[in-house]
This record gives structure tokens, sequence and C-alpha cells, in this order.
């Protein structure tokens, strides 16, 4: 009988795209997938901790594998476990612990499958994650994660991620449209590139610290290659999105009018407390320039609430600052201390109470937002990609600048492109639509 793994992700894209090769080294070594649900051989956690909630779910997923097969070998990989190994290693279950040079030789560490007493760890120096692993996501969804770049040699105050995942690298341009070229033979349509600092791609391609290509190279390439329907960038620095690449993307065949920007906060002062590389008045520039040449292009901000010294006027001032700004929709984040991050030792701690009303307030605007963005769509046409999910009898799809339609439920609408008419939005606050061509099966 084959052994039998299961894989469980906490995170962003990136570690989307890790699992995904990890588990088809698994593959190779014969092993079935199955999903996390159902009783398996081995579990593996991908971890992440960018935020206090990441760490607190980690237990939660342990029990629940414990609960499917309570004899199974419980593996760690990813973030937290780079971070934290040994607080990892002492939760009840866990077997085995790998840092951020050893997740990707997993197979290598697993001998046999018997329960261990204790956690095993094999965890690296962050200094020796110095070298680059190429990933994609396949198989799992209707589009592709791309991994084209890893770690970050910013020192933003509150991120723990160059502790977790070491210096800025990149992928070898050859590689990467290498490994596009054989997501686009799996009839996936959609491919978004994916990396800690994407905008930095080119440093350390080849093992050195010069910038052997640019992002624009990068994007101007792929750009080229035939089978993709369509290609999405996802977040990138707003100092690291230059004007050549809105204008690729304005005029480009496949990639699409989306970006996600990070902002974090629209006060100055707190950005420099934060070390942020820019200041508010390039944000405005930048979502400017992508409005100017792609007036119907979806604009997505991440900012932080509660950031030790933001002061209610700060906020008020990052309030404002959203709501003037000509952007769709907001991810927020609720700021919380992580250990051996210059802001941990700052002044001016802000109530959990305080950070959790101020969350609220952002969600609400990114609900306004949205609801702005999406009734300026109303009327035009668009090309929706048809997702997989049967979400109580409705399918789901997004235009190519990120407007969520729904449609009843039809299984031959998965994964197939169609131009459509926006005509209004529901009561669940997505858009329906009418059909009005077929663009790919």
């Amino acid at each position: 009988m084959k052994k039998k793994v299961a894989f469980y992700t906490l995170g962003c894209k990136l570690n989307f795209s890790e699992t995904s090769t990890i588990a088809r080294h698994f593959n190779d070594e014969g092993f079935d997938r199955v999903d996390f649900s159902e009783k398996a051989d081995i579990y593996v956690i991908n971890t992440c901790s960018v935020t206090e909630n990441a760490d607190k779910r980690f237990k939660t997923i342990v029990k629940q594998a414990q609960k499917n097969n309570e004899k199974a070998f419980v593996a760690a990989v990813g973030c937290y476990a780079q971070l934290k190994p040994q607080e990892l290693a002492n939760v009840n279950g866990v077997d085995l612990v790998l840092g951020a040079t050893e997740k990707f030789k997993i197979t290598d560490y697993i001998n046999d499958l018997s329960k261990n007493d204790f956690g095993e760890v094999h965890s690296c120096e962050i200094e020796d994650a110095d070298f680059y692993v190429g990933s994609y996501s396949i198989g799992d969804r209707t589009r592709a994660f791309l991994k084209v770049q890893d770690g970050c040699d910013y020192k933003c105050t509150y991120c723990t991620i160059p502790l977790a995942r070491g210096i800025s690298r990149s992928d070898a341009l050859e590689n990467v449209l290498k490994n596009a070229k054989e997501i686009s033979k799996q009839k996936i349509k959609e491919i978004v590139l994916t990396g800690v600092n994407i905008g930095d791609y080119g440093k350390g391609e080849f093992g050195n610290k010069k910038h052997e290509h640019t992002f624009l190279d990068l994007v101007t390439q792929l750009d080229k290659i035939k089978g993709i329907e369509r290609l999405r960038i996802s977040s990138i620095e707003p100092n690291l999105l230059k004007n050549e690449t809105i204008d690729l993307v304005s005029k480009s065949r496949a990639f699409v009018p989306h970006f996600h920007i990070p902002l974090q906060s629209g006060s100055n002062e707190i950005l420099k407390k934060m070390k942020r590389r820019y200041m508010s008045e390039l944000y405005i520039d930048r979502v400017s320039k992508i409005k100017e040449v792609m007036p119907h292009a979806c604009v997505g901000v991440d900012v932080i609430v509660g950031f030790s010294g933001e002061t209610d006027e700060h906020f008020l001032e990052t309030y404002n600052f959203l709501n003037t700004l000509d952007i769709s929709y907001l991810h927020v984040f609720t700021y919380s201390e992580r250990d051996n991050t210059e802001a941990i030792n700052m002044d001016g701690v802000v109530p959990a109470k305080v950070r959790s009303k101020r969350s609220k307030m952002l969600r609400g605007l990114s609900v306004k937002k949205r609801r702005a963005f999406y009734e300026s769509q109303i009327g035009s046409q668009r090309t929706v990609l048809f997702e997989s999910e049967n979400k109580g009898g409705y399918i789901h799809g997004f235009t190519e600048n990120y407007v969520k339609v729904k449609a009843p439920w039809n299984p031959e609408l998965v994964n197939t492109l169609h131009e459509v008419k926006l005509s209004k939005i529901d009561e669940d606050g997505l858009v329906r639509f009418e059909f009005l061509e077929v663009l790919s099966k």
C-alpha cells in the first residue's frame, strides 16, 4: 500500500507555491496525496509567522491531524518553523521541524514514520539561507502561483520575514520562463507571480548581489509566452513599481490591470518609524499613474493598524488618506508584536481594544471602497475566469480587474474564460452579468 501524505498551508501565496513543490517531491517518492481532512500517514504543515493568529492556529491544525489519525507523523516547515523551531517541536504530536533551507529536502529526513517522543529539529542559521529553490503551485486551483523571488533585504521594524527567509534572491530568468511554460501546458489559465519582495527581482539571480535582470525584464519576457491567458502581479512595493512596468501592463497581452501595493500607514511619521522606503506622496503618485493609463484598474492596499506610537491623529491621517485615494479594497492587519524586531521595544504601545476598533473602521472603509469600485464597473464588458468550487449552488469567478462575479453552479464553466457584461450588484455584494462570448475552454 502506498503511504498517504496531506498538506496544510498557512499564510501567503508564496507558501502555497512552496507547499505544492514539496508535494511533488512526495509524489516522486511514491506517496499518494490526500486532503488534510482525510486519514494520512504523514501530515505536513507549512507555517506562517506574519501575525500572532497564524502562530496560534498551528496548534489547532496539529490537533486536527491527530484527530484524523493519532498515529500519523506530523512535520512542520516554513517561516514559524525557522523562527521558533523548538517552540513548534514542543507542541504535542509534532515529530519533525524543518527550517528555511531544510524544508525542500523533507523526504530525506523521513527515514520511517514512527512517532517521536520529542519533535526532532533541523534548522539552519538564517545566514545560510542564501540559495534559491524555485517553486510553483499546480493542480490545486484554476490559477497557479509562480515563485520568482525569495527573502528580503529591507529592514522594516515590525517584520520577521528577513529572519525567517533570509536575504533577497531571485530565480534565474530562464528558469522562471521554463516553469511558466510548464504551467501553461497544464491548461491553467492564470499565473500569479509571487515572492517576498518581487519588485526586487533580479537581485541574487546567480548567487550575487547584482541585478542581472530587472522586474521589468521579467514581466516583458513572461508576456511573450504563448499559452498563458492571464498573468497577475501579486503584492509589489510602491518604491519598486516603476512607470515602465505600469505602462507595460497597460499595453500587455496577458498581464491584467490589477495591482496590490502595500501602504501600511498613511502617516509619514509612522512610515518613518516602520522604516518603510517611501512616503505617502510616492504612494499617491503610484496610484495616480495607474489610474491615468488604466482607469478601470483594481488597486488593493495593505495597511497595518495599531503600530506602536500610532496616535488617534496618526490613525485618522491614514483613514482620511485612504478615503480620498482612488483604490478598490483594503487588506487590514492588526499590528502584533513579534520577537526580535526593532518595533517590539518601541514606546507608545496601542491598547488591544483600540487596535481592534481601528481595524473595524478600516474594514468598513474597505467594504465601501470595493462597492464603489464595483459600481464603477457596471455596464462594462470584462473577461471572467471561473473558479472550481460550488459555493451554495453558485460558481464564482474574477474579471481581469478583480471584480468578483457569481452565477448559478455549472461545472462546465470551471476554468473557462468568458466575455461578459457586468449588469448589477446583488445582495451579497457580488456582481451579476450577461454572457457575451466564450473565449477559452
